[in-house]
């Protein structure tokens, strides 16, 4: 076998997830029928996409669930494939003590446990990684969550609160628990049916292929911009340290920002041709702990640093209060993942302790930074508060460093869900096509257009803000309620149908004010 037939036989284990096993589990169940199998006559061949579970659950980074196929390919990767190079000979051997004694009992205990409560028919595979290693406890699971919603917009929470004044807080507050609502609906919506399991199912069981492809298109369009984002974020913390930087080349001129831009490209490229990413999924659940340390580097340069804290600005600031709604979305719009952080779960009962726990979190946290922030540094705040920190302070540089070093982690994890989408898409009969050049030429391609985007629209709190509006309320507010009235219809009271018509009210208008506002003030800074 050449090695591009190998490649397109890893491909195919790869693409065989959570879809494929729900088709054969229900072949061999008695569960006569699903809101999946319901809304579509034709369900034969695996919608797309089909890889979407176990590439978002490398964003969850703690303890993500291995499928039994996944397992697989990941162990001859690491033995034959440059491309699963990531382990180190210390950590092959681990695995491999004691395999033979403990082999047999855990295969046969992993086969009784998912015969038992999954119905997944299993094949006769080599696993060594039990069950419960692979399942996620309360604490992980509040760590999953934490990890996935506060990202790079905990940095422009300072400024979201200029832009909307004091009582934006109310807002902020308001939009934590509205997120943390509909995560409940998506937690209700998943367990109407043993077949859904993910977002795109969710809008499968809802409106048929149609809702699940368009869903898929505005997750994986999140996924993009989001990654766009992150150029964004590395390039100005890294202009700022080093703003005399520039490049001069055949009669192009790059600033500071374009050649900061343009380098954690080419830095992060490599990462995103691999395909096992699962050392990376593990170093970017440090997420959790950057996010924090960012907000103890802040209030340390108020307190020790002397820059000191003073109540000032607007209490409301209507022209500008679509744009802080905006960045407010976008700090709750990790709904794409919370399908996956309930289908890892020990204990799935949990799970609204778990969103109650992350989402309250995450809010009181982006309020503590908002304040914080803002009454340092006034109405002179930048779109992230890590280009306003003194330089000359230690933990100055330390927040500016973690705010480059946690982005260049999390980006191939979160462009890698809308590579194998797309992956999925090139014709099956072609092996050319199938081939490791072209896998590897187009990720190279969707890299570079990232970056094309962010050099056009270098502008991060705007981009974050017409993310939040359009994707994120769309993802996080509207779809979740339209779902759960449509999987669910004729089962709700009216008090249930009053409160999602009216999230759906809620995020409607905040959506297309947010747009709008962002998008006007988009083409004043491009202009």
């Amino acid at each position: 076998m050449n090695q591009d037939e190998a490649f397109e036989k890893e491909r195919e284990d790869l693409y065989h997830t959570d879809d494929d096993e729900d088709e054969e589990s229900q072949a061999h169940s008695s569960v006569p029928s699903t809101p999946l199998s319901r809304n579509d006559s034709n369900n034969d061949a695996v919608t797309w996409p089909r890889s979407y579970r176990q590439s978002m659950d490398l964003l969850t980074g703690v303890t993500p669930p291995i499928s039994t196929n996944l397992v697989s390919s990941f162990r001859k990767r690491r033995q034959g494939s440059a491309y699963g190079s990531f382990t180190s000979s210390s950590s092959k051997q681990s695995l491999l003590i004691d395999k033979d004694e403990t082999q047999n009992s855990v295969v046969t205990s992993i086969k009784s446990f998912i015969d038992s409560h999954l119905k997944i028919s299993v094949p006769d595979q080599d696993l060594s990684i039990p069950q419960e290693n692979r399942k996620s406890t309360l604490s992980q699971s509040v760590l999953n969550g934490v990890n996935v919603l506060c990202g790079g917009a905990l940095l422009t929470m300072p400024y979201a609160l200029k832009e909307g004044g004091w009582l934006g807080l109310l807002i902020l507050l308001s939009f934590g628990i509205i997120t943390l609502y509909t995560g409940i609906l998506l937690k209700r919506c998943i367990e109407s049916s043993p077949g859904v399991h993910t977002y795109p199912d969710i809008g499968q069981a809802a409106f048929g292929t149609t809702g699940r492809i368009l869903l898929s298109i505005f997750l994986y369009a999140d996924l993009y911009a989001t990654s766009v984002e992150y150029i964004i974020m590395m390039s100005d913390n890294l202009s700022g340290m080093f703003p005399n930087t520039s490049l001069y080349i055949t009669g192009i001129s790059l600033n500071a920002n374009q050649v900061f831009a343009i380098t954690t490209t080419l830095i992060v490229l490599p990462t995103v041709w691999l395909r096992d990413l699962s050392l990376l999924s593990y170093i970017s659940a440090g997420g959790v702990f950057s996010s924090i340390l960012l907000g103890v580097c802040l209030f340390w340069v108020g307190t020790v640093g002397g820059v000191g804290f003073q109540l000032q600005g607007q209490v409301l600031n209507l022209a500008n209060v679509p744009v802080a709604i905006g960045i407010y979305g976008f700090g709750f719009g990790g709904h794409a993942v919370l399908p996956n952080i309930y289908s890892s779960m020990k204990e799935p009962s949990k799970f609204p302790v778990v969103l109650l726990m992350s989402f309250g979190f995450c809010t009181l946290f982006y309020m503590a930074i908002s304040v914080c922030g803002y009454t340092m540094f006034g109405e002179a705040i930048q779109s992230q508060f890590t280009l306003n920190m003194p330089q000359h302070f230690t933990s100055s540089k330390l927040a500016v460093w973690t705010a480059v070093i946690t982005p260049m982690t999390k980006y191939p994890l979160t462009l890698t869900p809308v590579l194998l989408s797309l992956e999925e898409l090139l014709p099956s009969s072609s092996r050319k096509m199938r081939s490791k050049g072209v896998s590897i030429l187009m990720r190279s391609l969707l890299v570079l257009s990232t970056l094309v985007v962010a050099l056009t629209v270098p502008f991060f709190a705007t981009v974050a803000a017409l993310i939040g509006s359009f994707v994120a309320m769309l993802i996080a507010v509207i779809f979740p309620c339209l779902c759960y009235l449509k999987i669910m219809k004729g089962s709700l009271t009216i008090f249930d149908m009053a409160i999602c018509i009216f999230i759906i009210i809620v995020g409607v208008v905040s959506g297309c004010c947010g747009t709008y506002s962002a998008i006007v003030r988009l083409i004043g800074e491009m202009t």
